[in-house]
């Protein structure tokens, strides 16, 4: 089985993920936004081997954790190519938004592709290309679970008005999620998780880009 546990962190809130195989406690973590020293905490708590770091993409409220994880776990960082770019200029970014100075971030070890598999101990999912809130977006999809990072929240969907955005793109990502069946948690970026039933029902700005893009 699968366990999930979820940290809020850094001025943004973004959410930090665990997941591991409950039974062989290995993991990996997804999006270690910021405070390194709790995420650490808790993958201590959790007696978990993390084996590699995921990001769904390259803003840097979603990597400040990233260069001291690295380096206490001592795993691989993985990315999508098409997000190199955004994940380097992380400094001017959390400059410009936050006004706080903050390293280079490291260089992913690797870089993932749209149906790339993941394994997690004795588990396997898989990545989904979600271009639309940055070229590089992925979701990260685990049995009944997908990470969807800042492309799909509970009621709200990614912005595109950064570099590297497209309403046309993030229209055709949305339509990937929701093919899904109603069950399948989402476990998104920021704010509180939801399922894919859920959104599709409820979520107005799904229910409108999916409206325009007939």
């Amino acid at each position: 089985m699968l366990e999930v546990r979820c940290l809020s962190v850094g001025r943004l809130q973004t959410n930090a993920y665990l997941v591991f195989d409950e039974e062989f406690r290995r993991g990996i973590v997804i999006d270690p936004g910021d405070e390194a020293e709790r995420i650490m905490d808790l993958i201590s708590r959790c007696d978990v081997e993390v084996d590699a770091i995921y990001l769904t993409h390259g803003h840097f409220d979603h990597i400040l954790a990233l260069r001291d994880l690295r380096r206490e776990l001592g795993c691989k960082v993985y990315l999508h190519k098409a997000d190199e770019g955004i994940l380097a200029s992380a400094p001017r970014d959390a400059k410009y938004f936050l006004g706080i100075e903050v390293p280079p971030p490291p260089k992913p070890d690797g870089w993932i592709a749209d149906g790339q598999l993941i394994r997690i101990g004795s588990h396997l999912g898989k990545v989904l290309h979600t271009p639309g809130h940055t070229r590089g977006s992925v979701c990260y999809v685990f049995e009944e679970m997908i990470f969807t990072g800042d492309t799909l929240f509970a009621g709200s969907v990614g912005r595109t008005d950064l570099p590297g955005g497209s309403l046309k793109d993030l229209v055709s990502s949305l339509s990937k999620i929701l093919n899904f069946p109603d069950e399948f948690m989402i476990y998104p970026g920021h704010g509180p998780s939801s399922t894919v039933g859920v959104e599709r029902k409820l979520n107005a700005f799904v229910r409108n880009l999916m409206a325009s893009g007939d």
